[in-house]
């Protein structure tokens, strides 16, 4: 299958989400009902729902979406390049309005690319365009479709060859390969602290991006190809 993978019709995507809310203290009497209810088993015995709330970026019912990067491949001079592209911001609705007119821009048959995306980030996407009142776009909505008309790749999947229960994080990945990635990121559980208390969204931005690099080049790993040098990667307004 990858090695017919068509690279111009496939988009990279990133996400990074925070929780809606600074501090669990600052949330709705009901909503705090409601997470202390759906982490009770996740939270351990001594475990508050409050100091458990940091995490709440992960799941969409509490969390939201501040930055959506992509990667879209061209290829020209018989060799790759990767163009960059984001919609990041405060307000979520416009982020994923601006995103669904893009990949509605495009063709139906258009395939996502992410680490842990069936999991995570395809999922995550659909829910939050639900709850903004926003149409799912072609591409991303699954509902009725049949597996082999599903175009999600997901490079953890990938790896996993058949094998549910091995997880594998995508720096790791990314090192058994040989595949250059960045000293200076922000670990991914950095990001709600990054976001509400030293509000630094490029940083944010700079870390969903390199992300999307990496997926990128994981993937032409696994097609056996040749990584693309810094010099072919690009980042778009």
């Amino acid at each position: 299958m990858l090695k017919k993978l068509d690279l111009s019709q496939v988009v990279v995507l990133d996400i990074e989400t925070v929780p809606q809310y600074p501090t669990f203290s600052e949330v709705p009497p009901h909503l705090q009902q409601l997470w202390e209810q759906k982490t009770h088993f996740q939270r351990t015995t001594d475990q508050s729902a409050d100091e458990f709330y940091e995490r709440a970026g992960i799941l969409a019912e509490f969390g939201k979406i501040i930055c959506i990067s992509l990667g879209i491949f061209s290829y020209q001079n018989k060799s790759y390049s990767l163009r960059l592209k984001s919609f990041y911001g405060h307000d979520e609705k416009e982020i994923l309005t601006e995103f669904s007119k893009l990949i509605n821009r495009q063709v139906p048959t258009l395939a996502f690319c992410a680490h842990n995306g069936k999991e995570f980030d395809y999922p995550y996407i659909c829910r939050r365009l639900l709850i903004n009142g926003l149409e799912i776009p072609t591409q991303l909505d699954i509902s009725g479709k049949k597996p082999w008309e599903i175009n999600h790749l997901d490079t953890m999947e990938m790896w996993k060859f058949g094998d549910h229960k091995h997880f594998t994080s995508l720096n790791l990945l990314a090192t058994i390969l040989n595949i250059p990635t960045p000293k200076d990121d922000i670990d991914g559980s950095q990001v709600r602290q990054v976001y509400y208390e030293e509000q630094n969204l490029d940083r944010i931005v700079t870390y969903c991006q390199k992300d999307v690099v990496t997926t990128a080049q994981v993937l032409l790993k696994f097609k056996g190809m040749d990584i693309i040098s810094a010099e072919n990667i690009t980042i778009v307004s």
